[in-house]
């Protein structure tokens, strides 16, 4: 058996974080992780012409300090995502260009999209991030979802077609799968809903140098061998004298444990003793997004020539979501798309032959016929990942936030307790990762 001060469940970027503070701090640390590789949501990709474009999780923006003091620390660099040209939308049968995070709707549907997300942005202000419980409306909020709220607040069937757009684009779900609580809760600790959604000044500004999963591959470098792979935690025991975790590889004990994993990883680890019914029965309730991540290489990034920024939304699926993810230096090109929710659950069921070709059809639908030949392709079905099961992050249903989620957050005994879904600020992003990371070091140092 070996015997570490903390030993960390997860070498994604919020366990690393967690990792690497314990380290500075010159505590033991070993980091367990069930993949052959570090970086969690994070996955980088390379094309056979070199270009490394990210598969997983991938953009920081502005107002996310933790995770660019983080790049900084490190010394990564970001660059720009491609934001110039014309937007298009394909609303009504009709593709139409459009600069901005909004698309150009008809006079009263435009109407109806404000009006109703600066009632989102004006609730989302008032909800406390540390638990949203505790606002007066709490109950009222949490019993209805996202879906019911969007039936009432919006009057024209465009309109409430964009906000399901929106709920994909930001949660990977459909409105009926999110409680109406936990959107204003998330628009809150994004800052809000333009933040969320935008581009320029906005969650999808920059991107990383060589890729997202460079973060977990830095701060990994930095622990060095205290960072164990291919090991997935399938036991946990825990007593008065400390914490012990059973590997397939043997047994590793310590003082104190931090889980930066999905919330519903913990419940597939034995455990002795059992976790508490009430943490059990709430982190049954807490299934991740279904996305599809999808993207063509080309020989150039042809929109461009057109005028286009690669940007596209849609009414149609299953991709409705595009951006142009083209690497700098590179002469080539590459489109990106989404599918998400249940289309991404329906299609990551299907053949990747048969994916490929109707996500082609998607982007030539947007981008024209050259988009149906591309040099290279590649997806990311999330659901499909053993330690994942799903992305951008889990979902909160309706009555989960008064059923005490907040308390998911809170040690257990010996046990600590990051990832993004426990984060404050920018929950389901980096900045949450490295945010929940940071508090769980520190309760831990605390206790030490």
């Amino acid at each position: 058996m070996s015997r570490a001060d903390v030993i960390v469940v997860g070498a994604g970027i919020s366990g690393l974080t967690a990792a690497w503070r314990l380290a500075q701090a010159g505590k033991r640390v070993r980091v367990l992780e069930a993949n052959p590789r570090v970086g969690g949501r994070t996955l980088n990709y390379r094309f056979a012409t070199g270009e490394v474009v990210e598969v997983g999780g991938q953009w920081v923006g502005p107002t996310q300090q933790r995770i660019l003091g983080l790049l900084a620390e490190l010394g990564l660099e970001t660059f720009p995502l491609w934001n110039q040209g014309d937007n298009l939308t394909l609303f009504g049968g009709k593709l139409k260009p459009y600069r901005g995070t909004i698309p150009r709707f008809a006079p009263h549907v435009l109407l109806d999209v404000l009006q109703a997300q600066l009632r989102l942005d004006r609730l989302a202000r008032q909800i406390p991030l540390d638990d949203p419980s505790r606002h007066p409306r709490a109950l009222e909020w949490d019993r209805i979802s996202f879906a019911e709220w969007i039936r009432r607040a919006l009057k024209t069937a465009h309109g409430r077609q964009v906000m399901e757009l929106v709920s994909g684009a930001v949660f990977a779900a459909a409105p009926h799968e999110l409680s109406f609580l936990h959107v204003l809760f998330y628009v809150r600790s994004g800052t809000n809903l333009d933040t969320l959604l935008g581009v320029q000044d906005g969650a999808q500004q920059d991107r990383i140098v060589g890729g997202s999963q460079r973060i977990s591959e830095e701060l990994a470098a930095r622990l060095g061998d205290a960072v164990r792979l291919d090991e997935p935690v399938r036991a946990l025991r825990q007593d008065a004298s400390g914490v012990e975790l059973i590997t397939d590889s043997g047994s590793h004990s310590a003082a104190r444990a931090i889980f930066a994993v999905p919330p519903t990883q913990l419940l597939r680890i034995t455990q002795a003793p059992l976790l508490p019914g009430w943490r059990d029965q709430l982190l049954q309730r807490l299934p991740q997004g279904a996305v599809v991540k999808c993207m063509a290489l080309y020989a150039t990034p042809f929109w461009r020539a057109n005028g286009q920024s690669g940007q596209a939304t849609s009414e149609r699926g299953p991709v409705r979501l595009t951006f142009d993810n083209s690497v700098p230096g590179s002469p080539r090109g590459v489109l990106m798309g989404f599918i998400e929710g249940d289309e991404a659950r329906q299609w990551s069921a299907s053949s990747a032959e048969s994916r490929r070709a109707v996500v082609l059809e998607c982007f030539a639908r947007y981008f024209g016929a050259a988009a149906l030949q591309p040099l290279d392709y590649v997806d990311k079905c999330w659901a499909d990942e053993p330690f994942a099961r799903g992305c951008y992050a889990a979902l909160f249903p309706a009555g989960l936030w008064t059923g005490g989620a907040a308390r998911l957050r809170e040690p257990l005994g010996r046990l600590h307790f990051a990832g993004t879904e426990t984060a404050t600020r920018w929950m389901g992003y980096f900045d949450g990762a490295v945010e929940a990371g940071e508090r769980a070091a520190a309760e831990v140092l605390q206790q030490l």
